[in-house]
């Protein structure tokens, strides 16, 4: 098992040894996938190490037939320097000087070229991943707007951002975590906009991820930058599967965290409101995308409060005025009303669970026998009041609703909290769970920056950008919470100067 300080070996001048030692790593007859093939370059012993199925069979083919084509004499001075700069004919080369290197660099994809007599190794970038193509992603679907996304391959993903930021102080920093797995992690942002402190933060956190492998991927690497916060269900950072979204976050002066065989990237720091935002809304007109946002919200809302509400309201009519006593219920039930409304929570759930595992064709009839029998079946016996179905039902739509899955689901648990408290205290319990998750919510902070801003600490001007989507044209400002280099998105309009008075002489 290897250790941090570890001694390299270096690349020896036999090729043999080198063999022999690589196979005492790799060890080749265990392992099909391993190719090692053994070449001759001008009359030189060499050997070509890569995985198979990671290597494009045309490139390689052209660099052996070119190889095939060296006579002796034109490598017999300067050999590695000849055949790196003149005969590998390929545009992605560079070079390794240890066998613990060349072990970790096949093994990622690229193609290694060993040659007897030297102790440097060519690497070849030839991968070519399993992929899909980049579809529209399920969770983030709009009417109108691109409809690629991202995927599991790293450098496609990062494609699609240069795609849109064709900027020269754009970075994409190229990060390794896993000491097994070797997971290859870009970390992306403006150079001139992207607050230096946030950055090194990011960069240090993933540095010193020390962990056998991220098989999980991006959520791994969630849990271990942001440590100390593993039992807080609210998301410190964002995810999204939208090249444009990505795009305009930096923009901002976000910083994206892409993971290898992910297709989901984290944008950073992020905010309680950064999770109510959706595409949507900036694909339509600003008056059609304010109405989408305050439905939006408003759904929230209903998912966080309309429960508990209702529940507090039910068991004390007497917080009702006369003219809204209807709300209450008719009849109790046989099952306590806070019971009920557990057990609907948990019937939503298995649903949504169920719904998730069932095949796509047979997914529609699971929802509709699940409604039926949960839902009229439950009221007819008696189980559930219809109040209690109503309720629990809108509060799931506002779920939802909720832009971010991870955040419907720690809206989900808040829910359930001050429901519980509720249940068992009535209003003091209500007020005590509101209170209790608003203070929480304030003390939650994302990469330093606070949770609930621009609410907490109060910024006006983020917050009317926050309850009203605003036209491209007046979005001359970044998030001044980021602390950008750059704070302003356009130049600001310079007034027209008037003219003096002897111009306007001479113009009448």
């Amino acid at each position: 098992m290897g250790t941090e300080n570890e001694v390299k070996t270096p690349i020896l001048k036999e090729l043999a040894a080198n063999l022999r030692k690589l196979d005492e790593r790799l060890v080749f007859k265990q392992n099909f996938d391993l190719i090692l093939r053994e070449i001759e370059v001008g009359s030189r012993k060499a050997a070509l190490l890569f995985v198979d199925a990671f290597v494009k069979d045309e490139p390689l083919t052209l660099i052996l037939k070119e190889f095939a084509r060296i006579e002796p004499r034109e490598i017999t001075l300067n050999t590695f320097r000849k055949i790196f700069y003149r005969y590998v004919t390929f545009g992605e080369v560079s070079t390794v000087e240890t066998l613990e290197d060349v072990v970790a660099t096949a093994l990622s994809g690229p193609v290694v070229l060993l040659i007897d007599g030297e102790t440097q190794a060519v690497v070849i970038d030839l991968r070519q991943y399993p992929a899909r193509a980049p579809d529209e992603p399920d969770l983030e679907k709009v009417t109108r707007g691109s409809r690629d996304g991202f995927v599991e391959t790293l450098v496609f993903n990062t494609a699609l951002i240069r795609r849109r930021i064709r900027d020269p102080r754009l970075r994409i920093e190229h990060l390794t975590a896993g000491r097994r797995s070797k997971t290859d992690i870009a970390l992306a942002y403006l150079d001139d906009v992207a607050n230096p402190e946030i950055v090194d933060s990011v960069r240090e956190k993933i540095e010193v991820i020390k962990i056998d492998g991220l098989p999980m991927a991006e959520k791994a690497v969630e849990e271990l930058i942001t440590p100390g916060t593993y039992w807080n269900p609210f998301p410190r950072v964002r995810y999204t599967e939208r090249p444009d979204v990505a795009a305009a976050h930096l923009l901002d002066g976000h910083v994206l965290v892409l993971v290898d065989t992910s297709p989901s990237v984290m944008i950073l720091p992020a905010t309680f409101f950064h999770h109510l935002q959706h595409a949507e809304e900036f694909r339509q007109s600003p008056a059609v995308g304010v109405y989408l946002r305050w439905v939006r919200f408003a759904g929230v809302l209903l998912s966080l409060f309309l429960t508990p509400l209702w529940l507090l309201v039910a068991l004390e009519p007497g917080l009702l005025p006369p003219g809204l006593r209807f709300i209450g219920p008719k009849e109790a039930g046989a099952v306590p009303l806070f019971l009920q409304f557990l057990m609907a929570e948990v019937a939503i759930d298995m649903i949504r669970v169920a719904t998730i595992h069932t095949p796509s064709p047979i997914a529609t009839s699971t929802g509709i026998i699940a409604a039926v029998l949960l839902g009229d079946l439950a009221a007819r016996v008696g189980l559930f009041i219809p109040e209690v179905t109503l309720y629990t039902a809108t509060a799931a739509i506002g779920t939802f609703l909720t832009p971010s899955f991870e955040l419907a689901q720690a809206n989900r648990i808040l829910r359930l909290f001050i429901l519980f408290l509720t249940g068992i205290f009535r209003l003091p319990g209500f007020i005590a769970g509101t209170v209790a998750s608003f203070v929480f919510l304030v003390l939650t902070r994302s990469f330093g920056v606070p949770y609930l801003w621009p609410l907490v600490p109060f910024n006006l001007k983020g917050l009317g950008s926050v309850i009203v989507r605003p036209p491209v044209a007046v979005q001359r400002s970044r998030p001044s919470v980021l602390k950008p280099l750059d704070p302003d998105r356009q130049p600001r309009p310079v007034p027209a100067r008037k003219p003096r008075f002897d111009e306007q002489r001479r113009k009448s």
